[in-house]
């Protein structure tokens, strides 16, 4: 496998994680998923069950390590915005009963730190913790600097998504993370900005003011 940080040993233990992000696997799975050879991904894999990081479960597959837990939520509270977000993000689904997300930049592309699904049938699903374009979507536009109290996409990153996006903004005026509401275009319609721009905006600037310093 090509080497991403140029530290061989490190990319290939990412590689295991990765691969067994989305569901359990056997090691002929991570063979497979990762392209490591079936010695090197049993080494890897066994290291990473030492260190918590993997574990084996029921059937001796591996899966991520309970440690994860505890990065995660260690992560999560070292972006500040992420713990002021969630009375604003329950408020706007209940408004809308749409799916909601709150995404923050990291580089060339933004990662959604929560998220709050539809309970509907039909709905959009993004995971905590998915990366995605920064220049496509709503939320992706909106960290990358657009202007306006809100931003509409409709089918941009997804065929028949359309979403809604506001920023939240730090202390100084920069943008420090998006609001989001997306749902299939049946529902939002193709313009979904003129029927949700304003309370998304509305539940960015409660986000916002949960933030800032007390005066």
């Amino acid at each position: 496998m090509d080497s991403v940080s140029g530290i061989g040993v490190l990319d290939k233990a990412v590689a295991v994680l990765g691969a067994v992000e989305a569901s359990p696997a056997a090691l002929a799975e991570l063979v497979a998923r990762t392209g490591l050879s079936r010695p090197t991904a049993h080494r890897v894999a066994v290291a990473l069950v030492a260190h918590g990081l993997l574990r084996r479960d029921d059937d001796g597959r591996f899966c991520l390590g309970l440690r994860l837990i505890g990065l995660g939520h260690a992560a999560a509270l070292a972006v500040p915005v992420w713990a002021a977000a969630r009375p604003a993000l329950v408020q706007l689904h209940e408004q809308t009963t749409e799916s909601v997300q709150l995404y923050v930049r990291d580089g060339d592309s933004r990662v959604c730190v929560e998220s709050i699904e539809s309970s509907r049938e039909l709905r959009t699903m993004v995971p905590v913790g998915a990366r995605l374009p920064l220049r496509r979507g709503s939320a992706g536009r909106v960290l990358a600097g657009a202007a306006g109290a809100w931003v509409a996409s409709v089918g941009e990153r997804e065929d028949g998504v359309a979403s809604v996006s506001a920023p939240v903004r730090g202390a100084g005026g920069q943008v420090v993370a998006a609001v989001s509401l997306s749902g299939p275009i049946q529902r939002l319609s193709e313009d979904p900005g003129a029927r949700f721009g304003a309370v998304v905006a509305a539940a960015a600037a409660q986000v916002e003011a949960a933030t800032q310093p007390s005066r």
